[in-house]
């Protein structure tokens, strides 16, 4: 789940980005100050808005931001409110995390992309598709996970490439917008020494 906030370019209004709509024709219910946006080949909902979110919640910041518990609750409650039986589900993990490389295959319908399984915590490996020519076996690096916004505004989901799954996206430093960023293809080299799952710090991790 992705919240965006934009008050000067959209207004005062709260996106709440639930699933990939991909190509899928979508629709729109309004009750009130909220916006249900749904596919119609399934109805299966997409995204809300919430309008004159302010008058619910402060929120700062500009583009992706990060709500609490009790912040959900107040938006589930304006969604009953409204007449809509659906539920946020707040999920507060961080979506760019510390990750390592544990295996590597060629994707065999590409000359360039690697089918990789990264560990992205101590109990956790997820499947990354990616075409980087530095990715090696053993290397630590961020990790985009499932529901992370990217800085130039993409948002990541699961999907395929070439035909396999991927499970997030393994990042550039200029991908991530950081300082003195090499303008060149390849994802960030960490530290041996860092643990995987860790919260991506720029400060940390960034030495650019």
């Amino acid at each position: 789940m992705i919240f965006t906030y934009n008050k000067e370019g959209v207004g005062d209004v709260l996106m709440v980005i639930v699933a990939d709509s991909g190509d899928a024709p979508l629709d729109v219910e309004r009750k009130g100050k909220v916006a249900r946006v749904f596919r119609t080949d399934r109805q299966e909902t997409v995204a809300w808005n919430i309008f004159e979110v302010s008058s619910l919640l402060a929120i700062d910041g500009r583009g992706q931001v990060f709500l609490s518990d009790s912040d959900v609750a107040v938006l589930n409650q304006e969604l009953q409110q409204e007449g809509f039986s659906e539920t946020l589900l707040h999920d507060s993990e961080p979506k760019f995390v510390v990750g390592e490389i544990i295996e590597m295959v060629a994707h065999p319908d590409s000359d360039h992309l690697n089918i990789c399984q990264v560990k992205v915590a101590a109990d956790k490996v997820i499947q990354i598709v990616a075409g980087a020519p530095n990715a090696a076996l053993g290397l630590k690096t961020i990790v985009a996970l499932p529901g992370a916004m990217m800085p130039k505004g993409n948002l990541i989901f699961p999907g395929e490439l070439r035909g396999e799954k991927s499970f997030g996206m393994m990042c550039s430093p200029r991908e991530l917008h950081l300082p003195n960023a090499p303008q060149k293809r390849g994802i960030i080299e960490l530290s041996p020494n860092e643990v995987v799952g860790t919260a991506f710090d720029p400060t940390k991790h960034w030495q650019g």
